[in-house]
C-alpha cells in the first residue's frame, strides 16, 4: 500500500514556491467535461490520474493502491478527511479498532474517551457493476467536492468523518465499458454494452463474492474493511430505468436473522434520512422499503461486522446516453406502485427524459446526505457500532456456544475453504490442542473451534448454520414473493464439510486464532496427466456469468482448456483438437443465434448457426463427449432428437418454485459418482431443472431426493421435484452427452459437486 500524496508532496515542496499552492483541479479541468455530462465517460486510466492529481494538490486526500486487479490494473482507495485528522490518522485507526472489539476497552472512562475523540469511519464503494456507469463518474465529482469545497457542511464532514472511498470495485470493467461506449458514441451502436463479461470471471456476479472472497477485487476491499471496520458502508448501484428514480433502505423483509437489530434500525434511519434529503431538494421518484431485501450475505458483508450497509440504486439510462421513458411505460416493483403516491414513495416520477446528468446528480446528493448524517450523528454511529460488537461478544441467545469443524475429514479442500472464508471474514478460529468430547462424540486433536463470544460471530453463524427461508406470499394462497437473490448459503453443505453447533464451549485447550489458510486446489490426475482429455469450453458473445465462474474454477485448478468461440466451432473438425466440449447454462436460442445482426458490430453477432450445430453433432457422433448444464440441456436435446422432457414445465409459481436452494441428489453407482457415498448436496436455482426420460439411449445417473429434497433454503411444491432425474447420460453414435440438471459450479461455492463435474469431463475411459 502506498500513500502517493506524501511522496509527491515532498517533491512539489522543492519544486514550487511555498506561496503558490497548487490549485485543486476540477474534473472539467482534467477531463475536458464535467462528471455526468451526457454522452461522456471517463475511463479508469483517466480517473486514476485524476485521483493522483487530487492527492498532489489537496491536503485532504490520500491515494492508496491496494493491489492489482484481475487484469493487472491498479485498485485504489482514497482517504478523505480534514488535514487535522490526517495528521492523527494512525491514532484514529487504533481507536476504531478498539471500538470494533469491546474486549480491548478496559473501562467506562476509556469508552467515553473513544466515543468523544473517535471519528465516524465511512466507506463508499463505486462501480462494482460496470454498465452502471454513473457511479464511477460520481466518484470523481464527490472526491473533488470534498477535496476543495469550503462549504460549511463539507467542513463538518471533514472534521467528523474519515471517508474511505473506493472509486471502482471493478476497474477492469470500468475501463472496458467506458472505452466501448466512447468508441461507439454517434454510431448506431451508441449505448450498447460490450458483448463480454465486464468482470473477467464473474460479470455481474462480482457482488455475490462477498463471503467467498475469490476475486482479487473482493479481497482488496474486504481487507480494507477488516482493517478499518467502518461504521457505514455505502454501495452505489443502478437499477432498471422504468420505475423509481432512486432506492434507499429500509430493505423489505426478510432480513437475515443474524443481522443485529441495532444495525437494522440504524440502516432504516439513515436510508430514510437520505430519502428525505433528496425529496427536500425537489428530486422526484425516491423510494424506500421496496425492491431489495436484506437476506443474502453475499451482498452485505458489513452487516456481520458491525457496519450499516446502505445500498442505493439509481434508475439507469442507456449507459451515458439519455433516454425518454413515456409515462405509460413507468412501472413499479416489489412493494410499491410507480403510478401511486405512498408512504414509501411519496412523490412519483411520471416519466420523461432521464440521462447520466440526472443519475450523477441523484447519486452525488445521496452520498453527501449520508456523509452529513455520519458527521452530525458522529457519537451515535460510534456508540451504536460499539454496542453491536458488545452484544456479539456477550453472545446471542439464538447462537450456539461454539461451532466445531471436526478434524480428520476426507474433504480437505472443502475444510480449508471453509476455514479460509471464516478467517478472511475476521472470525477467530482456533485449533483444539487435544482430543475432547461433547454430546457423546469424541473429536480429535486438531479439530477447529469457533467460540461464538467474539465480535464477528454473526458472520460465522450465517455461514455455518442451515437456512430455513420463510414461505412468503404476495397474498394468502398466492404466488411466492420472489427473493432478490437466493435463499441458501450454508457453507458446510455447499463445500461437503461437517460442522457442528455446540451447546457448551469445548473443554479443551485451544490455540491462538489461526491465520488464513492457503487452499491447494488439486486437479484430478485424470485431467492433469498425459492422458488428460482435450477440453473446449464454449464462449460466445453472450457468455453467461456461470461460464465465467467455470473459467475461474478451471484456472484456479490449473486445468488446460480452450475457450471455444463460434467461429472455431463453425469451422468443424472439432474432434481433431478436442475430446470434450462444455456448454454452461445458456439457452438454446442464445447458443444458436447469439446477438442479432445490427445490434452490435458484425463481428459480435450470430451464434453457432446451423453450421456450428452440425459441427457439434458430428463431434459427438464421432466419439466426442458433450457436457451440458441446466438451460443448455435444451440445446443438446434438440440437437440429437432425444425424448427427454421436464416434469415441472408449465407449472405456475403457486405450484412449484425454487428460487435458489441446496438440495439432496441421490447418485447411481458408477464412474461419474466416483468419490461419493450415494448422494450429494447440489445447487438448484432458477435455471436448474429436472428431467423426464423416455429414450433408450438415455441413462439416469442421479435423482433429486425423495419426499422433500431441500437441505437448506426453500422449495414450494417439493413433491414436483422429489425422485425426478437430475443427472443423465445419453449415448449418441460413438459419443455421449452428460446432462446436469443442477449447477455443479455455482459461483465457485458448490465445491461438493466439483468432483462430479471433473468426472464428467474425464469420462468413463479415464476414471473407470
Amino acid at each position: 500500500m502506498r500513500r502517493s500524496f506524501l511522496a509527491v508532496a515532498a517533491t512539489l515542496a522543492t519544486a514550487l514556491p511555498a506561496a503558490l499552492p497548487a490549485q485543486v483541479p476540477t474534473p472539467t479541468d482534467h477531463f475536458g467535461f464535467p462528471m455526468g455530462a451526457a454522452g461522456k465517460l471517463a475511463n479508469w486510466d483517466g480517473l486514476t490520474a485524476y485521483y493522483e492529481a487530487l492527492a498532489r494538490t489537496s491536503d485532504r486526500v490520500a491515494v492508496d493502491t491496494l493491489g492489482p486487479t484481475t487484469m493487472g490494473r491498479p485498485f485504489v482507495m482514497l482517504t478523505i478527511t480534514s488535514p487535522a485528522n490526517h495528521a492523527r490518522l494512525d491514532e484514529l485507526h487504533r481507536m476504531q479498532r478498539q471500538l470494533a472489539d469491546p474486549r480491548t476497552v478496559s473501562n467506562a472512562g476509556e469508552l467515553e474517551r473513544l466515543l468523544d475523540e473517535g471519528r465516524t469511519i465511512v466507506m463508499i464503494t463505486h462501480a462494482i457493476h460496470s454498465t452502471e456507469v454513473g457511479s464511477a463518474q460520481v466518484a470523481a465529482r464527490l472526491a473533488h467536492h470534498l477535496a476543495s469545497s469550503d462549504d460549511e457542511r463539507v467542513r463538518e464532514i471533514l472534521d467528523n468523518v474519515v471517508l474511505l472511498q473506493i472509486p471502482s470495485l471493478n476497474p477492469d470493467g470500468t475501463q472496458w465499458v467506458n472505452d466501448f461506449y466512447n468508441e461507439h458514441v454517434g454510431t448506431e451502436f451508441e449505448g450498447r454494452s460490450p458483448p463480454w463479461l465486464y468482470h473477467f470471471y464473474t460479470g455481474h456476479d462480482n457482488n455475490r463474492d462477498w463471503f467467498t472472497f475469490y476475486q482479487k477485487e473482493t479481497q482488496h476491499t474486504v481487507r480494507a474493511q477488516n482493517d478499518w471496520h467502518p461504521q457505514i458502508v455505502h454501495d452505489i448501484h443502478q437499477m432498471g430505468g422504468s420505475g423509481a428514480r432512486i432506492f434507499f433502505p429500509p430493505y423489505i423483509d426478510p432480513i437475515e436473522p443474524n443481522v443485529d437489530p441495532g444495525l437494522v434500525t440504524a440502516v432504516n434511519q439513515l436510508g430514510a434520512y437520505m430519502a428525505a434529503e433528496l425529496t427536500s431538494q425537489g428530486k422526484q421518484g425516491v423510494v424506500i422499503n421496496a425492491i431489495y431485501d436484506g437476506y443474502h450475505p453475499g451482498r452485505a458483508y458489513m452487516h456481520y461486522h458491525g457496519g450499516a450497509r446502505i445500498l442505493s440504486e439509481t434508475a439507469s439510462a442507456q449507459l451515458a446516453t439519455t433516454v425518454n421513458v413515456p409515462r405509460g411505460l413507468v412501472r413499479g416493483g416489489r412493494e410499491y406502485e410507480a403510478s401511486q403516491a405512498a408512504w414509501n414513495f411519496p412523490w412519483p416520477w411520471r416519466g420523461g427524459e432521464w440521462g447520466l446528468p440526472d443519475i450523477v446528480e441523484y447519486q452525488f446528493s445521496g452520498a453527501v446526505a449520508l456523509l452529513v448524517n455520519a458527521a452530525k450523528n458522529r457519537r451515535f454511529w460510534l456508540e451504536n457500532f460499539y454496542r453491536v460488537n458488545e452484544r456479539a461478544v456477550a453472545g446471542w441467545e439464538s447462537w450456539p456456544a461454539a461451532w466445531v469443524i471436526p478434524g480428520g475429514q476426507e474433504n480437505e479442500v472443502g475444510v480449508q475453504s471453509v476455514l479460509r472464508i471464516l478467517t478472511m471474514g475476521d472470525v477467530e478460529v482456533r485449533r483444539a490442542e487435544g482430543e475432547f468430547s461433547a454430546g457423546g462424540v469424541t473429536y480429535p486433536a486438531g479439530s477447529h473451534v469457533v467460540v461464538m463470544r467474539q465480535p464477528y460471530a454473526a458472520f460465522a453463524q450465517t455461514m455455518l448454520t442451515v437456512q430455513e427461508y420463510p414461505d412468503m406470499r404476495e397474498y394468502p394462497g398466492g404466488p411466492p414473493k420472489r427473493p432478490y437473490d437466493v435463499t441458501a448459503h450454508t457453507l458446510p453443505s455447499l463445500m461437503g464439510v461437517e460442522a457442528l453447533a455446540m451447546e457448551d464451549e469445548p473443554e479443551v485447550a485451544l490455540s491462538d486464532p489461526i491465520e488464513v489458510p492457503a487452499v491447494e486446489y488439486r486437479l484430478p490426475e485424470a485431467l492433469s496427466g498425459p492422458n488428460a482429455p482435450r477440453v473446449g469450453l464454449y464462449k460466445g458473445y453472450q457468455e453467461p456469468m456461470i461460464a465465467g465462474w467455470t473459467r475461474w474454477m478451471f484456472d484456479t485448478h490449473g486445468m488446460r482448456y480452450d475457450s471455444l468461440h463460434d467461429v472455431r466451432i463453425r469451422a468443424g473438425s472439432l474432434g481433431d483438437d478436442y475430446d470434450v466440449m462444455i456448454f454452461q447454462s445458456q439457452s438454446e436460442r442464445s447458443i444458436s443465434e447469439g446477438n442479432a445482426l445490427g445490434s452490435l458490430p458484425e463481428r459480435y453477432t450470430g451464434g453457432l448457426g446451423e453450421e456450428g450445430r452440425a459441427a457439434v453433432r458430428e463431434f459427438v457422433e464421432a466419439g466426442g463427449r458433450l457436457v451440458v448444464m441446466e438451460e443448455a440441456a435444451e440445446f443438446a436435446i434438440g440437437l440429437f432428437g432425444l425424448d427427454v422432457g421436464s416434469p415441472t414445465e408449465g407449472l405456475s409459481t403457486t405450484e412449484f418454485y425454487v428460487p435458489g436452494s441446496i438440495l439432496r441428489v441421490d447418485l447411481e453407482a458408477g464412474p461419474l459418482s466416483s468419490g461419493y457415498d450415494g448422494s450429494t448436496a447440489a445447487w438448484y436455482w432458477r435455471s436448474s431443472r429436472a428431467f423426464t426420460v423416455d429414450d433408450e439411449r438415455v441413462e439416469v445417473l442421479g435423482r433429486y431426493g425423495q419426499a422433500n429434497p431441500v437441505i437448506a433454503g426453500w422449495i414450494l411444491g417439493p413433491e414436483k421435484l422429489a425422485g425426478q432425474p437430475a443427472l443423465l447420460r445419453a449415448r449418441v453414435g460413438r459419443g455421449e452427452v452428460i446432462f446436469f440438471g443442477f449447477q455443479p459450479n455455482y459461483r465457485g461455492q458448490s465445491i461438493v459437486t466439483w468432483p462430479l463435474f471433473f468426472n464428467a469431463i474425464a469420462g468413463e475411459r479415464l476414471i473407470g
